[in-house]
């Protein structure tokens, strides 16, 4: 017996890889991947500085959206939601800055808790966890791009850099 928490007509579908937006941290366009493998998201983020701001710890970090590219890069200032340790496939463990970030995903606006960490190697600048599909997401695996793509235009500037 299979049990539903909610309607499935209420969920949105999603493929295994999406274009995403970081609205409040002026991320229009950043290539997801979907996996359902991973609990929480992560995104590409280099020059950390962890600093405090009154009572509350911050985190100072830079975003570039397109992998191999450093155009439309931006610096980013949040405040620490959490630290975890995270258990990469390989079985390697790093404790990561967690921050909360609106979400734009297939057209669904979304918070999500997202670990700050070096992708620089990974084919997708962005990592969205079960955390995040538990908000009312399925996913599609044999899809891709069912929220649509970005711009031409946008495209077309960073190819063979994404």
């Amino acid at each position: 017996m299979v049990r539903v928490s909610e309607p499935i007509h209420s969920s949105t579908i999603t493929g295994w890889r999406e274009w995403a937006s970081l609205p409040e941290i002026g991320v229009p366009w950043i290539k997801a991947k979907i996996d359902t493998g991973a609990r929480t998201s992560s995104l590409h983020a280099f020059d950390l500085e962890e600093f405090r701001r009154g009572r509350k710890d911050w985190v100072r970090f830079g975003v570039q959206p397109w992998q191999n590219s450093d155009e439309d890069a931006v610096v980013v200032e949040c405040p620490v939601f959490d630290r975890r340790e995270i258990r990469s496939s390989s079985g390697h463990v790093d404790e990561r800055i967690v921050v909360l970030l609106d979400l734009v995903l297939t057209g669904r606006r979304v918070t999500a808790e997202v670990t700050l960490s070096n992708r620089d190697e990974m084919g997708f600048r962005m990592l969205v966890g079960r955390e995040v599909l538990r908000q009312g997401f399925l996913v599609s695996p044999g899809e891709s791009f069912l929220g649509g793509r970005a711009p031409k235009r946008t495209r077309r500037r960073n190819r063979g850099r994404e």
